[in-house]
């Protein structure tokens, strides 16, 4: 049988124990410096957050002016094409209005005046026809007897020396007058004159009118 083999320790029982560990401690603040940084935190976070919410505050803000800012220009751009309407409207209406204001005296004018256009039309043709040798007026018979001696004087008048020959012509409207030389003539028609008044007035309102928004 074999023998046992002996249990030797390390440790020297004899020996005193060793010194116990030392254990660091979590280091420690007094009440009154914590509630002091506690307060201080606290006036921290305030400041922080009225700063931010001032900082959103003046960013909503810039964000309403700049909505109301673009709402504004949207109403004046809206306003400044509906004056554009209503002004090309005023003009339009204007313009007809004066037409048939026109329309409607013109027939008095002549009624009351109507040798005036004529004489004023054959003394400009005898300015320049002063050398023609004969002249023929044809005027409404109506008007012949009196229109015959005011356009004579109106030839001596404007030095005319050829031959004046005045016709009466019942086709012819009182106002109106054809008067013809030898390589030319001139109308005056008041149907002419109308039409081509009403030609100018509907192309000029043609023009006008697109500018005029629909209802």
């Amino acid at each position: 049988m074999s023998a046992r083999a002996k249990f030797l320790f390390d440790l020297d029982f004899a020996a005193p124990p060793p010194p116990p560990e030392k254990v660091e401690s979590e280091p420690t603040i007094a009440v009154k410096e914590h509630q002091s940084a506690l307060t201080a935190a606290q006036a921290e976070g305030y400041r922080n957050g009225f700063a931010a919410a001032q900082a959103e505050a003046r960013a909503e803000e810039a964000r309403s002016s700049a909505a109301a800012l673009e709402r504004i220009a949207t109403g004046i751009e809206t306003l400044a094409r509906a004056m554009g309407g209503v002004e090309a409207r005023l003009e339009c209406e204007a313009v007809e209005v004066a037409v048939a204001v026109g329309r409607k005296l013109a027939p008095a004018l002549i009624a009351r005046e109507p040798f005036a256009e004529i004489a004023q039309l054959a003394a400009d043709c005898f300015t320049h026809l002063v050398a023609a040798p004969h002249v023929a007026i044809r005027v409404n018979d109506q008007l012949y007897a009196e229109m015959r001696e005011q356009l004579e004087e109106t030839a001596r008048t404007r030095g005319f020396e050829g031959r004046l020959v005045i016709l009466a012509d019942p086709q012819i409207r009182p106002g109106d007058c054809r008067i013809e030389w030898a390589d030319g003539g001139v109308v005056r028609d008041r149907n002419a004159i109308d039409a081509a008044v009403g030609d100018a007035v509907n192309r000029y309102l043609a023009v006008r009118q697109p500018a005029i928004p629909a209802d």
